[in-house]
């Protein structure tokens, strides 16, 4: 029982020894986001969408050490334009979205600058659809798993350049896709 102890000591000594070098700090940063607006609509055919936009994205993340930190964020997909026929009469709407995700955040340095990085979490997205038919028009939250794969760039010891790719849920019948390409830029304290 007593070895069992000591080595639980020793353990949790070399355990602090080790996040001790690896000093806790917090970031905020902003981005571009780039989603697809294909969309469908219900009882519609011919609908055409703006395609891909680009839109903004905040987010403030706190690394406890130089693996493990929690990130929070908001991406704003933008207004995107659709067009439709329903029989031989065309219309004509817009859709809005956005997202609010918080992850955890798996790093792991592969020199003194690039860092990969994964974060999984959970998502709220909302998605409205608003068209000159009006019984067409739909709205749409979910909370959904959340999950990214990035690669950091350090350009000082303070400001970095991310690039990565974010899944926002599952597919979406209207609105911006869950699939979305970043590029950004975030200041640590």
């Amino acid at each position: 029982m007593k070895k069992l102890i000591v080595a639980l000591i020793a353990s949790a000594a070399a355990i602090s020894a080790a996040q001790a070098q690896d000093t806790p700090r917090a970031y905020v940063g902003v981005g571009v986001a780039s989603a697809d607006h294909e969309n469908s609509i219900p009882g519609a055919a011919g609908v055409d969408a703006d395609g891909y936009k680009a839109s903004g994205k905040i987010f403030a993340g706190y690394d406890f050490n130089r693996t493990w930190g929690v990130e929070a964020g908001y991406t704003d997909f933008r207004d995107s334009s659709v067009n439709y026929r329903i029989g031989n009469v065309p219309g004509n709407g817009e859709t809005k979205g956005h997202a609010v995700y918080l992850a955890g955040k798996a790093s792991m340095p592969i020199n003194d600058q690039f860092t990969a990085y994964a974060k999984l979490g959970v998502t709220r997205t909302k998605n409205e659809l608003e068209t000159v038919n009006a019984s067409l028009n739909r709205s749409d939250s979910k909370t959904e798993a959340y999950g990214a794969l990035g690669v950091q760039y350090a350009i000082n010891q303070n400001v970095s350049l991310v690039a990565e790719y974010e899944r926002y849920g599952k597919t979406k019948d209207f609105g911006a896709k869950p699939n979305v390409w970043t590029i950004g830029a975030k200041y640590t304290f």
